[in-house]
Formats: C-alpha cells, structure tokens, sequence
C-alpha cells in the first residue's frame, strides 16, 4: 500500500480544439461484455500496425511484437469503492475516485440532492463518513471516522465499483473480485481496472520473455471520472479528473535504455500511457515521476514516450476513443471499431482488445 503524499502540481499537455461528435460511434448493446473471455489471453485482439489491419488473438502478442520491445503495465489494484449507506433516512450510493488524504477521498455521490456539508452519512459494518466541500461536478469530499486505515474500512463495507455499462446490466458477484483485478496488481488505490491487461496470463508474459519482449510496471490509480461521459460540444470545455501516478527511477532507465537500444515502448492501457507521456520531456526521455496528472490526449498531440499501445475498445464521444485517434488518426480508429463491431468484437472493460503501432 503507498504512502500518501499531498499532491504538488497537476499536469495537462494542451491539444487542439476538437468538436466531440467527431468521435461519435453507433455501438449495439449485444457487443456490450458483461464477462471476460477465459481463459484471458483467448479474447481477440484487432491488430493496426502501419497501414496493414488484421484480425487475431491476445495469445498471438508475442508474434506481433519485435524483440526488444518493452511492454508497460499499469500494477494498480481496484478496491472495493462503491459504498451504499444513509443520511437519515435517505438512501445515498458512493462512488470514490481519489484520494485526497489520510482519512479524505472524492466522491460521486448518488441522491447527492439530499446532502449537505457536514452531514454524516453511515455505510453500515461501523463505516462512516462526513461529507464537505462540495464540487462544482457534484462531487464530496468524504472524511471515514475512526482510526481505521481507510482500505481496512472498504474491505467491511464496500464492493468492486463495475463501470455503469456492466453494472446497470447486472448486479456485482463473488466473480468479479477476481475478474476485475489484473495480475499485475499490486498497490491498492484505482477504482477502476486498468483493464488491457486483463487479458494477460502468467503463461502469455512467459512466451514474451521467451521472444525476447520485456516488461516494468508502474502505477495510476485509475479514477472514476474515466467513465464519465463528456458533455461538452468542444474538447476544450470538458475537464479532465486528476490521477495520482509514480514511475520510479529504475523503471525510467529500464524503459530510455530499451529505446536507445532501438526497441520499442508499448503501453498496455491507457492509464500506462498517459502516465508515461506526462513524464517524458520534448525529447521523449522518461523521467521519474510521482505526482497527479490530468493530461488530455486528442488529436494534435506529439507523441513523445510511447510507440504503441495495447488497449480495449472505448465508448463513443469519450476521452479514451480521442486518445486512441490521436495516436493511429480518426478516420482510422473510425474505420477499425467498424470492422470490429461488423466482426462481433465485445467492447469495453471485460471485451476484446486491439494493438495500435502507428
């Protein structure tokens, strides 16, 4: 579990202004994945590498990358930061989605009308916390009573946040405890998982290793403002939530020597590449890195840390579908995610994946 440190500065790379129905997509519910494929490495996988577009699976990633290619987890773990509790008699959901303290996370608050700074709302199992300092998306701040660590707190009283596309379609289960981590995780903080590398096994990164493709981790504890969708008509009215991430000094070198070594860096997730690309100077160096990021990645944006991703299929209108367009060019990704919705790819969390080398 990590320290908490306050937070010093957030950071935000400015793009060019780009209109959000741009990045629209009709999507049929049915390629909505409600469960992972299993074992986790058989999911599909849509390959775009230069101008070539194919078909495969996740099990085949060691044929579709070079050796010497670094591949970069993201070694959050999701904690159980969905809370259901009462304000007297009023009912009142919590979603958590940063940390802000010792004892004091953010959250979205669910009947948030019926709240009011510094009322005490109890989430059952001896969980309870004061609400204040109200946001101007809506958000509270919540301070847990008790001396308790706060995580100790979660595990009583709270469950596995689902995003909203999974949980409005059925309830969480015992599965998901296990479904929704990675086997990277490891530092205890995300409320959401870094879900490209759910589909990747103990046996998967043995056969990398084998082909001479390496990998670090590092860590972003995933925020639920990942899933909100922008509301705005105009990229530059929407704003970003910040994350707090770490890449340590020996995961930096490791990454700017397989570079100068000619390999190539892959984030697996987006959540790994946006950390990677708010610690790389203007000459693409990484460097150590332990702060909050809010970077907004559209299309304008020079790529400076990172020459490929692996990464799931998005929502439409939504940051992550401007990142991946950004990276590989929109009418590119257009023409990608119609292909894998014609070919009845699953989308989103627990759905297939794609790898992008531009």
């Amino acid at each position: 579990m990590r320290r908490w440190v306050p937070q010093r500065r957030t950071i935000r790379r400015n793009n060019r202004s780009v209109r959000v129905d741009l990045f629209d997509f009709a999507l049929p519910e049915d390629r909505i994945a409600l469960r992972p494929a299993s074992p986790r490495d058989s999911a599909r996988m849509l390959v775009l590498d230069g101008d070539a577009m194919v078909d495969r699976l996740v099990s085949d990633l060691p044929d579709c990358l070079r050796a010497g290619d670094i591949l970069v987890f993201n070694d959050t773990r999701v904690i159980p930061a969905q809370l259901e509790g009462r304000r007297g008699e009023a009912k009142i959901g919590a979603t958590l989605h940063k940390r802000e303290g010792l004892r004091q996370w953010r959250a979205f608050i669910r009947n948030a009308k019926r709240i009011r700074e510094g009322d005490r709302i109890d989430f059952g199992g001896e969980v309870a916390a004061i609400a204040s300092d109200r946001g101007a998306d809506g958000s509270f701040l919540l301070t847990f009573e008790g001396s308790e660590p706060v995580e100790i707190l979660l595990e009583r009283a709270g469950t596995m946040p689902l995003p909203p596309y999974i949980a409005g379609k059925r309830p969480t289960d015992d599965r998901d405890a296990a479904d929704y981590q990675t086997m990277f995780a490891r530092e205890k903080g995300a409320v959401a998982a870094p879900t490209a590398a759910l589909h990747f096994t103990p046996e998967l990164l043995t056969r990398l290793t084998a082909a001479g493709v390496d990998h670090v981790t590092l860590t972003l504890h995933v925020g639920a403002g990942t899933f909100l969708p922008m509301k705005a008509d105009d990229s530059d009215d929407h704003v970003m939530h910040a994350e707090w991430g770490r890449i340590d000094t020996g995961t930096a070198k490791r990454l700017n020597a397989a570079r100068a070594a000619g390999g190539r860096i892959i984030g697996v997730g987006t959540t790994s590449l946006r950390l990677l690309e708010s610690a790389a100077d203007e000459e693409g160096l990484i460097h150590p890195f332990e702060d909050d990021t809010a970077i907004f990645i559209t299309p304008g944006y020079r790529f400076r840390a990172i020459d490929g991703l692996m990464t799931n299929f998005h929502l439409p209108r939504s940051t992550l579908f401007m990142l991946v367009s950004a990276l590989m060019g929109r009418e590119r990704m257009q023409s990608a995610y119609k292909h894998a919705i014609a070919e009845k790819y699953r989308f989103y969390s627990y759905g297939d994946a794609s790898l992008l080398l531009p």
